[in-house]
């Protein structure tokens, strides 16, 4: 613990105490208690504007998949990413090509997961940032303002970190490998459209290897007590290339348009996707990676999302990378110097989730 920064206003000790307990968010939620501890309790300026939301009836867009391998391929469909990615950074595809009885059972088995006694989730806790398998509480618990009301269930599918089969839990072990290769395909099948989107050969996001190195994140929103104290997870932008996000019928996320905060509907057998930091810089700002938040859950029962995160594997020979110089005219200059993949990996792992600070810190 040498070194690290805990909550603002909280002594160290109770920072450490929840964390050495291993019991997570659900544990405390499993407890009983009313009244949420402390170190969960955000401030005031990260809880604007919660009791304020809009009654708008917007929504990110839905866009159907049910075309998107047709030869030739219908115009519209590129045409509604590219203008989703432009101005929402966020939309859900539905007609994906996963079967219904695999999204179900995906969220049933991470679900189970996290229902497990403590005892036996346990042995997967850690705060090895990059372990193959890691079940935690707040990832950015010790380097955050607040802590956040979720625990997590992390897999690397890909090197830096790539699990075996054998480190998944047991419990969720074939839903989750299953989950990769679906998931994976739907995000190819994304990127190729994002790449026409852009002007760009619809193979060439999978030739810079865009989709090769994945992390799921599956996390857990159990019922929390003082909804209106504390966050599901802070407002932050995402780092990577995309994100596809599969989650049960709970509502919870937000997503930043404009100057309001919109409630996002969860469509049934729809999926989430949402430009990253990384994707806003080599679009060279074409493709907006915007803010987006979980609410504390106020339901009885748990909000389940299973989220995986895509990277690019292959760095250039100069392990430098910036806007794709395909994208750069005398009209369009670069708005973003190149940077290092240490530079990149540095900056996500030195502070809390937040919004953009990369992008901030290479802006031309």
């Amino acid at each position: 613990m040498k070194g690290r920064a805990v909550p603002l206003g909280v002594p160290k000790f109770e920072v450490q105490e929840f964390d050495q307990s291993k019991a997570g968010v659900k544990g405390l939620a499993d407890s009983g208690i009313s009244t949420i501890p402390r170190i969960f309790i955000h401030p005031p300026e990260s809880l604007s504007g919660l009791h304020n939301l809009s009654t708008s009836s917007i929504q990110i867009p839905l866009i159907d998949l049910s075309h998107a391998d047709s030869n030739p391929l219908p115009p519209e469909i590129v045409q509604q990413i590219g203008d989703a990615a432009k101005t929402w950074g966020f939309f859900q595809v539905i007609n994906h090509g996963i079967p219904a009885s695999a999204l179900d059972q995906t969220i049933s088995a991470i679900k189970s997961f996290h229902e497990q006694p403590k005892e036996v989730k346990s042995k997967f806790y850690s705060r090895e940032e990059m372990r193959g398998v890691m079940y935690t509480s707040n990832n950015d618990l010790y380097r955050s303002r607040a802590a956040s009301w979720h625990d997590t269930l992390q897999v690397w599918f890909t090197e830096p970190a790539a699990a075996s089969a054998e480190e998944i839990p047991e419990i969720c072990r074939n839903e989750v490998m299953e989950w990769d290769a679906h998931v994976k395909n739907v995000a190819d099948k994304v990127m190729e459209l994002l790449a026409l989107g852009l002007g760009l050969d619809a193979g060439k996001f999978r030739e810079l290897s865009f989709s090769d190195e994945r992390v799921m994140v599956a996390h857990i929103y159990p019922y929390c007590p003082q909804p209106d104290l504390t966050l599901g997870i802070t407002a932050h932008t995402d780092p990577g290339i995309i994100t596809v996000l599969l989650q049960n019928e709970i509502r919870g996320l937000q997503v930043k348009h404009g100057d309001e905060w919109v409630d996002v509907q969860p469509v049934p057998g729809g999926l989430i996707v949402n430009i990253g930091d990384f994707l806003q810089i080599v679009s060279n700002g074409e493709y907006k990676s915007v803010q987006h938040r979980v609410l504390a859950n106020a339901c009885k029962q748990p909000r389940i999302s299973i989220v995986t995160f895509f990277n690019l594997m292959k760095w250039r020979e100069s392990d430098r990378y910036g806007p794709l110089p395909e994208l750069l005219t005398p009209d369009k200059p670069a708005v973003y110097r190149d940077f290092s993949r240490q530079e990149f990996c540095e900056n996500f792992y030195s502070k809390g989730l937040d919004a953009k600070s990369l992008i901030e810190k290479i802006k031309l």
